[in-house]
């Protein structure tokens, strides 16, 4: 009944708040929704994904990409209390609070996605017309959204964009996806050399874009990217090129590997692949950069890769001793990292208690993990975002199933880490009390982040992408010493102090 009352909800016109359900969590995640009063089910429907700026939240959201801001001295808690008039326009509009102030990446980003797909199961939306826009951070999050899944959208627009870690080296991945950047040349927060350097790079890569420059206008550009529904208007005439002659996709992590009909399928993570496919009358040239694997998903027929011609009966390819052949290459035994990837999904944290601590050490273990935990330290920042603190003990496999472990402590205090102690590929030694080491573990069955040494520098969101970005990260006094990524072979590739032992 529950179910069949928010189906005829999401149904009604105009702008509303729903929730969805978050496995990573298990809460409720609300979003905004507006659905035009000329919604007729029968036919298919564009959809706008809007993307809510730093302290800000989904209702002010839907507001601003209407153009319909605060009032003349109106606060922005004053402005949430209520719905403005919204102008009657073609389009469902909507737009998540993805936890708040927390950028696009990781667990906001599969909120995006959700959120996404429950918009899909309630209301007839036209999978080739689905366009996303954002504002500051979430002008970042639509580059970083769009350049890792270019074939999700039809068109993106960002509005004096904070572009998050990584997301600029992605660029070439737009190549089939129109983009139009807003900024404000006065931006205090996002300087403007930013969003002009996002229009040259796009013009280098053949990427197609435009580029609005307003002149005196500081971090509110919005106001004017979004007056009188402009972008809605920018909006209808595209369409998603679900199939391009023309694929171009790189990727350093194995989160991010297919676009459109090709999909990589080895290649050493942390290295930034690539692969370009152009699809002609006589079959298709591929050109590749470090990667042994990849699968058109289309009958090639005669395959042209890196010079190489095969006639080809399947879609799959390897490459072995310097020459390509037809077959599925084989993946890493284990696709791993970077660290922060572990926290984009379902996770605990887990403190030891193995060698019995005393009450008052076991108390200081327990207060780390739960400051780890609540990721923010900024009380002017809710997250919305549950994460458990959990004891060695307490951690039992049925209470942990589908669920990745971060791990404090070393294996004579965390009887977890002794059980994984063979999975890890790097160790602090003996006496090594200053420092600090944060490494992903060669685990089949889940993620897991071994934090061992001092406790863990707590700053603002203690486990954001762009602090470790890495396999591992040494750390002394939370000045980082040392940080990279394993090998194929679980080796790290830049040498570290010699506090570190690599097994």
């Amino acid at each position: 009944m529950l179910a069949a009352a928010l189906w005829l909800l999401a149904q009604v016109p105009g702008p509303q708040v729903l929730t969805f359900s978050s496995p990573v969590d298990d809460t409720d995640q609300p979003y905004a929704l507006y659905v035009p009063k000329s919604y007729d089910a029968s036919k298919k429907w564009p959809l706008v994904m809007s993307l809510h700026g730093a302290t800000s939240n989904h209702r002010l959201n839907l507001r601003r990409v209407f153009g319909k801001g605060n009032r003349a001295g109106e606060s922005d808690s004053e402005a949430t209390r209520y719905w403005p008039a919204f102008p009657d326009i073609g389009m469902i509009v909507v737009a998540p609070l993805a936890r708040g102030t927390l950028g696009y990446q990781g667990i906001p980003e599969d909120d995006v996605y959700r959120v996404l797909d429950e918009v899909k199961k309630r209301l007839s939306i036209d999978e080739d017309r689905v366009y996303l826009t954002g504002l500051s951070m979430g002008g970042g999050g639509s580059l970083w959204l769009s350049l890792t899944r270019p074939d999700v959208w039809a068109a993106v627009a960002a509005v004096c964009p904070a572009a998050p870690f990584g997301a600029e080296s992605l660029a070439a991945n737009g190549l089939n996806v129109p983009f139009k950047i807003f900024q404000g040349d006065q931006d205090p927060l996002v300087p403007v050399a930013g969003a002009r350097r996002w229009a040259e790079t796009f013009l280098k890569l053949g990427v197609r874009g435009e580029y609005v420059e307003y002149p005196g206008v500081r971090h509110n550009a919005w106001d004017k990217a979004y007056a009188d529904g402009a972008i809605f208007e920018w909006f209808a005439p595209l369409k998603r090129n679900a199939s391009p002659a023309r694929v171009r996709y790189v990727t350093s992590t194995p989160r991010y590997r297919s676009a459109y009909w090709v999909e990589i399928d080895s290649f050493t993570p942390g290295e930034m692949a690539s692969v370009e496919a152009v699809r002609g009358p006589s079959g298709v040239e591929v050109k590749t950069n470090l990667l042994d694997g990849f699968t058109l998903r289309l009958k090639p027929g005669r395959v042209t890769v890196d010079g190489q011609t095969i006639v080809a009966k399947g879609r799959s390819f390897t490459r072995g001793n310097g020459r390509w052949r037809e077959g599925k290459a084989a993946a890493p035994e284990k696709w791993k990292g970077p660290i922060w990837e572990a926290m984009a999904k379902r996770h605990v944290y887990v403190y030891g208690t193995a060698d019995d601590p005393a009450p008052e050490e076991l108390a200081r273990r327990r207060a780390e993990a739960e400051k780890l935990a609540a990721w923010s330290i900024v009380p002017r920042e809710p997250l919305l975002l549950t994460l458990r603190a959990v004891s060695d003990r307490e951690a039992g496999e049925a209470n942990l199933a589908d669920t990745n472990l971060v791990l404090l402590g070393d294996a004579s205090t965390n009887s977890l880490i002794a059980r994984y102690r063979t999975d890890l590929p790097l160790t602090l030694k003996a006496g090594a009390a200053d420092y600090t080491l944060v490494t992903i573990a060669k685990t089949r069955d889940r993620d897991i982040v071994v934090v061992t040494g001092k406790p863990m520098p707590l700053q603002p969101q203690p486990f954001a992408p762009h602090r470790l970005a890495n396999d591992y990260v040494l750390l002394r006094s939370g000045e980082t010493l040392g940080s990279g990524f394993f090998t194929r072979d679980w080796k790290p590739r830049e040498s570290l102090p010699d506090v570190v032992e690599a097994h």
